[in-house]
Parts: structure tokens; C-alpha cells; sequence
């Protein structure tokens, strides 16, 4: 998969995995991470679909509506990607705390829904519920921020809600932020997030 490491100055702080919005690639996330935790490593990813000529981590049928199939393949991809840069980069492999917004957050909740211990926590902007009616793995108090908009129109505010309520269910502790706009990730959002990282790792 495209992507870009930087080795970040303290090798104790957890490795993010950036992962983009529809339309991204591997560069868009970098200062977003940097501004989370500007000594990690940084691991970000372009997603290897193409929808209309925009990169994406997997299908969709329409807008909101999930190619299960191409998500699991996918997924498992991506997993793989993980564990050989784990390698190639030096890596600790139980020291990854996922940073994806849009379709990069659905593909990093699926990754938590499909594997155990896949990733030490995760920072999910704007995310939906990957799969339903799925066995959810224990997450064992792993750590998930949820940042969604009261106004997004891509993302209903069930989806956000849902997804906390499946995750807490098996274990996980989320943190849902909310702020009153859309789709976007604002400011406030992105300090809500850094807040909530510096406290659990």
C-alpha cells in the first residue's frame, strides 16, 4: 500500500496510523497527527480503491451503504500492510493508535470489529458502524475517541451513537465528542481529540 513513515522522536510513544477521507491520500493527515502527539512515529496509509479517479479504503454501493465484501478483503489488507511495516520500520506492533476520518475512521473501526488486539486505540472522526449484526471481539478497555457533528448529513447521529454502544459493549472505553456542525473536522473536534490521547496514552 502507498504510504509514509516518519520516525518520530521518542520510540516509546505509540506508532499512529493515519487513514483518510474519500478523495485523500497519504499526506493529508500528517499535520493532524503531528498535532496529536508530536513525538510519535507516524504510519499513514493511502487507500488502495478508486471511486471516480478519488482514493478509498473500500467499496461503497452509494453513499452510506458499505461493499461488505470488498470492507473485509479490505480490512484483512490492511492488517497485513500493518504487521509487515510493523517489521520493515521497527515497529512496536502492540503500540498502534489508529487516527482515520470519514472513510479512513470506518475501515479503522472495522479493523477493531474484525481482529483482536489489532490496535491499541483509536481516534475515530466521523465514523459509521462498519457491520452489523457481526461477533465484536473483547477489546478490554482499549480506547476509542468517537468525534461526530450534530449536523452531518453523511454520518446520522445513530451511526455515532450505535457504534459507541457496540464498542462499550465489548469492553472498549469510547469517548463520543460532539460539536454542532457537519461533516467537517473542526478545531474544536481536533483539541477534544488531542485532550483525550494526551490522558490515555
Amino acid at each position: 500500500m502507498n504510504h509514509i513513515f516518519y520516525k518520530g522522536e521518542d520510540s516509546s510513544r505509540p506508532t499512529l496510523l493515519l487513514l483518510h477521507g474519500t478523495g485523500g491520500n497519504e499526506h493529508d493527515l500528517v499535520g493532524l497527527g503531528k498535532e496529536i502527539d508530536a513525538a510519535a512515529s507516524i504510519l499513514s496509509v493511502r487507500g488502495n480503491v478508486l471511486e471516480n479517479g478519488m482514493p478509498r479504503f473500500f467499496k461503497r454501493l452509494a453513499e452510506g451503504v458499505f461493499d461488505l465484501e470488498d470492507l473485509q478483503l479490505r480490512t484483512e489488507e490492511l492488517k497485513r500492510f500493518i504487521d509487515d511495516a510493523a517489521v520493515k520500520y521497527e515497529i512496536d506492533r502492540d503500540n498502534i493508535v489508529a487516527i482515520g476520518y470519514s472513510n479512513g475512521a470506518n475501515i479503522a473501526a472495522n479493523l477493531l470489529f474484525e481482529f483482536e488486539n489489532v490496535l491499541k486505540g483509536a481516534i475515530l472522526h466521523h465514523p459509521m458502524v462498519p457491520r452489523r449484526g457481526v461477533e465484536i471481539p473483547e477489546m478490554q478497555e482499549t480506547p476509542v475517541f468517537i468525534g461526530a457533528g450534530k449536523n452531518d448529513h453523511m454520518c446520522p447521529a445513530t451511526e455515532s451513537e450505535d457504534l459507541r454502544d457496540l464498542l462499550q459493549g465489548v469492553g472498549a472505553e469510547v469517548e463520543l465528542y460532539w460539536h454542532a456542525y457537519g461533516h467537517q473536522l473542526t478545531q474544536d473536534e481536533v483539541q477534544a481529540a488531542k485532550r483525550w490521547y494526551q490522558s490515555k496514552f
